[in-house]
């Protein structure tokens, strides 16, 4: 049988060439055959395992098997066969070339480790792509775990490589690198404070993508749209992107608007701060006065004949106002504000609402009014609120009221 490594330097032999340039031509016919070989294998194996891989996409139910294929996961396993083919045969065409045999034949097992690694790539990346597509996974930090499975596979590639190109054993080499664990460690630091920090934001369920975040050390405001082994991308409401490092939101302090709005509300908490010399009792005249405010009438009209029966009963000196009960002004006025946003309409009446009075201050004293507004979103928020005080401010007038202003006066001269 012939030998066929050997069947073009026969053959330039017997027409009488030289040995070295047989020896020479022999090796590029033959490589060039088996890179025509390899080529045709690739397109011929990438173009069937494209179609099978359609077919099925299009038979089943489930998306992943889209999923692999826009992420080209089978064009790179159509490397494979030819690949396989040129390692197979190297040894035959580079047979007289022993030196250029042993560094083509290293070269292709590097980028077989590459297309491994390829090949992982893409198939981490389309199980990242379908978790996303399930409810129970969009809110989870998906990214950081595929990133941590990426790293160990590159530093796992990347040792074997080095242990190809030294010719020392995987094994010894790995052995090796334990003796410098402290530089690795200190050279993927921030990779390993992202990992454990990732783990522990998933167990605890800290911050999921979509989560509303006030992280006031990093200038973020706004909602987490990705969540990386390295950090945490915001997109604050003027649309800028911050990015806040993974470990940080364990290490730092920072606020969670998510209870808020899955509670159905958002809560409004302002006052505004009354002048105590304008508060006053009541008498009977102010109280006809008043009725004359529909929001307050029915409630003047019961609390009046209830306080007359009981100053009646005590036998109270009226004479002077401050005796037995009296209304004031400023409990009128409360009264006023709670009924005004029982019957507002942008207020959840499932929530607490309430408008109560604080503690004094050297302004006077602030009327606070509690309660949760239906429409979360910022902008009709702010507008809800505005709404509100826009009817406090210009109501206060009408029950004999004045709110603190701060007045500076210049000095003369």
């Amino acid at each position: 049988m012939p030998d066929i490594k050997h069947f073009i330097y026969d053959y330039l032999i017997e027409k009488g060439f030289s040995e070295t340039t047989a020896i020479y031509l022999n090796m590029l016919g033959l490589l060039l055959a088996l890179l025509i070989i390899a080529f045709i294998v690739d397109y011929v194996t990438k173009r069937l395992l494209w179609k099978f891989s359609a077919g099925v996409a299009k038979r089943t139910k489930t998306n992943f098997d889209d999923i692999l294929i826009s992420n080209k996961l089978p064009r790179a396993v159509a490397h494979i066969i030819p690949l396989i083919i040129l390692i197979e045969f190297v040894p035959q065409v580079f047979s007289d070339f022993e030196y250029t045999e042993s560094i083509i034949e290293n070269t292709l097992k590097v980028i077989a480790i590459i297309l491994a690694l390829q090949i992982i790539r893409r198939l981490l990346h389309s199980v990242r792509d379908y978790l996303k597509t399930l409810p129970q996974y969009r809110d989870k930090p998906v990214d950081s775990y595929i990133q941590v499975f990426m790293i160990f596979a590159w530093l796992l590639g990347l040792f074997s490589i080095i242990a190809i190109i030294t010719g020392i054993s995987f094994l010894k080499f790995a052995t090796t690198l334990g003796a410098a664990s402290a530089v690795i460690i200190l050279i993927f630091k921030d990779t390993i404070l992202g990992f454990v920090a990732s783990i522990q934001v998933s167990i605890n369920d800290m911050v999921r993508i979509g989560d509303w975040i006030t992280f006031e050390k990093y200038g973020a405001d706004g909602d987490v749209i990705e969540i990386n082994l390295a950090t945490v991308k915001v997109q604050n409401w003027d649309m800028t992107i911050t990015t806040i490092p993974t470990y940080a939101l364990i290490s730092d302090s920072f606020k969670n608007w998510r209870g808020m709005m899955a509670s159905g509300g958002r809560r409004i908490k302002r006052s505004v701060i009354v002048k105590t010399s304008t508060i006053k009792f009541l008498d009977k005249k102010d109280v006809e006065k008043f009725k004359k405010i529909e929001l307050v009438s029915n409630y003047l009209e019961t609390k009046s004949k209830e306080i007359d029966k009981y100053n009646a009963d005590h036998n109270a000196n009226k004479s002077v106002l401050i005796n037995g009960r009296n209304l004031t002004n400023f409990g009128v006025f409360r009264k006023y504000l709670q009924t005004y946003i029982e019957n507002h309409s942008a207020i959840n009446k499932d929530m607490t609402f309430m408008v109560r009075q604080l503690e004094p201050t050297p302004q006077g004293i602030p009327m606070e009014i509690y309660a949760f507004s239906k429409d979360q979103r910022w902008v009709n928020y702010e507008y809800i609120i505005g709404d509100i005080f826009d009817h406090v401010l210009a109501s206060v007038k009408y029950f004999d009221l004045e709110i603190y202003e701060l007045s500076l006066v210049s000095p003369k001269g």
